[in-house]
């Protein structure tokens, strides 16, 4: 939805372009609505059309499904915000055109980790669910439904506990894991490494210095070849560890479920 919008306020697609349907109109004190907002609607349909049409099923993970993509483009219009443009003599901004067009992806992400992190699991009644496609299924997962806001992520089952391994699932853990750190040019996301992969799951990190063979002094040869010669270097690497005397973690669930892409 947020990439069709974009293009269709661009003028990439011949059938759409910016939304004027309120150009001119009052929009407070001081300003009235101009510009090229971006066409949030033709963004909404389309995609509505194509992602929407993959859930098939009237199951309770089809229902979930819809409603997540939903509630994700519902976060797309949420997180749009007014820009504007000053007119009048000298600068003096007796007046304002504005027009709305969509945060930067960033900020729709941030605000979809936020609803991931308040998101409600699906409380079904397990006696209809067994019916199918029944009358009585829908009839339960509509009543599932019915406490909980459009605008809120929904999940069926709880994740796994992705800092502890699990071979039935496939699943590596963090202990043993390498991580960033003490590098100035890393990103922010980079330096956070350690603090996700080993902190946030109830480890250690541990520093290990490593020799690491690379090559080096290379020079071409006419004609084609190129020499190098292998150089060592100690270099200081960082794991995830157990605290001292502690015992293997146990694998328990996290309250946590993916939201679809929009």
């Amino acid at each position: 939805m947020y990439t069709l919008t974009k293009n269709c306020s661009m003028g990439d697609f011949d059938n759409c372009g910016c939304d004027d349907s309120r150009i001119g109109q009052t929009g407070g004190r001081g300003w009235i609505w101009g510009g090229c907002s971006d066409n949030v609607a033709f963004g909404e349909k389309i995609s509505k059309q194509f992602v929407d049409a993959l859930e098939g099923g009237h199951d309770s993970r089809a229902s979930v499904n819809l409603h997540n993509n939903e509630a994700g483009r519902l976060a797309i219009k949420a997180t749009m915000r007014r820009a504007c443009k000053c007119h009048g003599v000298s600068g003096s901004c007796s007046i304002q055109t504005c027009w709305m067009q969509l945060a930067d992806f960033r900020e729709v992400g941030n605000y979809l980790k936020m609803k991931h992190g308040h998101s409600k699991k699906l409380e079904m009644d397990k006696n209809p669910v067994r019916a199918g496609n029944s009358a009585d299924n829908r009839g339960a997962i509509a009543q599932a439904f019915r406490s909980i806001a459009r605008t809120e992520l929904v999940y069926l089952e709880d994740s796994p506990d992705y800092c502890v391994k699990n071979h039935s699932l496939g699943l590596q853990g963090t202990e043993g894991r390498e991580c960033l750190k003490g590098d100035k040019n890393m990103s922010q996301w980079e330096r956070k490494s350690c603090r996700r992969l080993c902190y946030g799951c109830g480890l250690r990190v541990v520093e290990k210095r490593i020799e690491v063979v690379s090559s080096c002094n290379c020079k071409f040869h006419w004609c084609c070849t190129v020499k190098c010669d292998k150089c060592t270097k100690v270099v200081n690497k960082y794991y995830c560890a157990r605290k001292g005397g502690e015992r293997k973690p146990q694998n328990k669930t996290k309250r946590r479920h993916h939201a679809r892409r929009h």
